[in-house]
């Protein structure tokens, strides 16, 4: 009898139909929802066992959403809204995995799904105009368009620090934590990165860790999520702008750099700072980066920002030295991504807690039941890595992408991912890349952009339907100016005086580019550009349509 395995390899073998979707997050899910109801043939591919993504495989303690969970929700569906009541302001991994399952279940996606399938390459074959997919599984399967669905935050990073494969102890990543329960109850635990996903970590383990080791190299500004559940009231309030909030998704681009940035005044520094507690207070960290137009252009409006976490921090810590190591400096406020938290740094007020500064002793190496830095021994029993990803382009460069003329994606990004809109690379035809480098990305509500993404790919293949076309990649010169575009927004901002992973410089060798697009304007140039036909486009006649010309 064949295993539930074998026979989702033989599920695999020789499949064809018009889309292929690589990744089961809310992305994926939601392209095959919209294209099977468009009449298109799809088929899934998903490296997990389960739907969710992001959200299946980090489920550290403390892993939890900084987007308010009632926007962290699918907007496109009154029937998913009705069905599905958040509990908390910020929801944690658990409960947005389930809402991943519940909406997979409610639409029926999972039998267009094949899970613990991991795609090793795909090939253009430019006679047949149709994508050749060959997975980890036996055989393979091809279809006319591709869409990658990998997401941003996909592939762990984990430092190449000597000795690790020596160490004894339990070894994790935040990114690839294990499904079964961890406890770290009565152990010595050291933990490398402060992070997004350390600064939620640290302080869940330190309350069952014996002790706790927290090895730094660069801190980060965080703000308090003063997370909490949420009331009927909460919920009727959003229900009451629902009718808004929706229009506000068609009329607003979501740029993090509003247009009026660059000419607003400078506000005195007592109000910046009333402003600030006013925040603080309110929690979450939406109201900062938008607490005055200029805060992520003009440097002296940043400072404020920063200076008043800082003094947070000083007011929190209590030694002198741990608040200092723990205060950001030598990069603005807000350019990496901006953290929330739940007690991180009063965790450090703990008899438990150790914080290590890596600028002051860097670890030199990893032993069997230790790490050591250049000046002291730390004897662990577990050790956890919260360090992160290689992000935006990771996954995608994770697969044998080749295209026209055998060229792989990895060649043509060698100098730093080059796209149009974040969606389309030249030579790669009828390649889609949702929430690609080049577009809003992981910018601001990731699940509302993806599903942008989403609604014009299908927009797009009704019109390559509607005309009979058969491929469609970017021109060069309109690939080019739109990456020379991104760059000089990214320039006029102080995100690039950060060396944060959305330049890609977490990862050794990786170009320094910075990859999503934080300005406004992101949806209505897509809008104008498919209303100008499709500009910077080029579309290919359908080879059926040839053949039957020359017949």
């Amino acid at each position: 009898m064949a295993t539930s395995v074998q026979k989702r390899a033989s599920a695999v073998e020789a499949v064809d139909c018009d889309v292929v979707v690589v990744g089961a997050g809310f992305g994926g899910l939601y392209a095959l929802h919209k294209l099977r109801e468009s009449g298109w043939s799809v088929r899934g591919l998903e490296a997990a066992p389960d739907v969710g993504g992001t959200w299946y495989w980090n489920r550290y303690p403390g892993a939890r959403c900084d987007v308010p969970s009632l926007f962290y929700s699918y907007s496109w569906s009154p029937e998913l809204r009705r069905e599905w009541r958040w509990t908390n302001r910020y929801a944690g991994q658990e409960e947005i995995l389930s809402y991943a399952r519940f909406a997979a279940d409610r639409l029926d996606l999972r039998k267009l799904i094949d899970f613990d399938t991991r795609v090793a390459s795909a090939t253009f074959d430019e006679k047949s105009e149709r994508w050749i997919v060959e997975t980890d599984r036996s055989g393979h399967l091809t279809a006319r368009f591709l869409i990658m669905a990998t997401g941003g935050l996909s592939v762990p990073n984990t430092p190449d620090i000597p000795g690790v494969a020596d160490f004894q102890g339990a070894i994790y990543h935040t990114a690839r934590w294990p499904q079964e329960p961890v406890s770290f109850e009565g152990k010595k635990v050291g933990i490398i990165g402060t992070g997004s996903s350390g600064i939620q970590a640290i302080p869940m383990i330190a309350q069952a860790a014996k002790q706790l080791v927290v090895f730094q190299r660069t801190p980060n500004f965080s703000v308090p999520a003063r997370n909490r559940p949420l009331t009927d009231e909460d919920h009727k309030s959003f229900d009451d702008g629902l009718d808004a909030y929706l229009a506000s998704l068609e009329q607003s681009d979501f740029g993090r750099v509003p247009p009026t940035a660059f000419t607003a005044e400078v506000p005195p520094r007592d109000v910046q700072w009333k402003h600030y507690e006013k925040l603080w207070n309110e929690g979450g960290s939406g109201g900062f980066l938008k607490a005055f137009p200029n805060i992520l252009v003009h440097p002296d409006v940043n400072e404020v920002a920063a200076d008043f976490v800082r003094q947070k921090i000083r007011e929190t810590v209590k030694d002198p030295k741990t608040a200092a190591a723990l205060s950001p400096s030598g990069y603005p406020f807000g350019v990496k991504r901006l953290c929330v938290d739940t007690d991180y740094f009063d965790t450090y007020n703990r008899p438990n807690v150790e914080l290590v500064n890596l600028r002051d002793e860097p670890i030199e190496k990893i032993t069997a039941h230790a790490v050591d830095t250049k000046s002291r021994h730390f004897e662990l029993d577990a050790l956890v890595f919260a360090t992160g990803f290689d992000a935006v382009t990771g996954a995608l460069l994770a697969v044998d992408i080749r295209g026209r003329n055998g060229a792989t994606l990895k060649d043509a990004w060698s100098e730093g991912p080059k796209t149009y809109l974040g969606l389309t690379v030249k030579d790669f035809p009828n390649l889609f890349t949702i929430t690609g480098p080049g577009s809003p990305s992981v910018i601001g509500n990731v699940i509302t952009n993806c599903e942008y993404h989403v609604d014009w790919i299908d927009a797009c293949l009704a019109h390559m339907r509607r005309h009979d076309l058969g491929t469609i990649e970017p021109d060069a010169e309109a690939q080019a100016a739109w990456g020379v575009h991104v760059t000089e927004v990214a320039d006029r901002t102080l995100f690039p005086k950060a060396n944060s992973w959305y330049l890609g410089v977490n990862i050794p060798g990786k170009p320094r580019v910075f990859m999503p697009y934080i300005g406004e304007g992101y949806r209505t140039t897509c809008k104008e550009i498919v209303a100008d036909n499709y500009r910077g486009f080029t579309f290919g006649v359908s080879a059926d349509r040839e053949r039957a010309a020359a017949e």
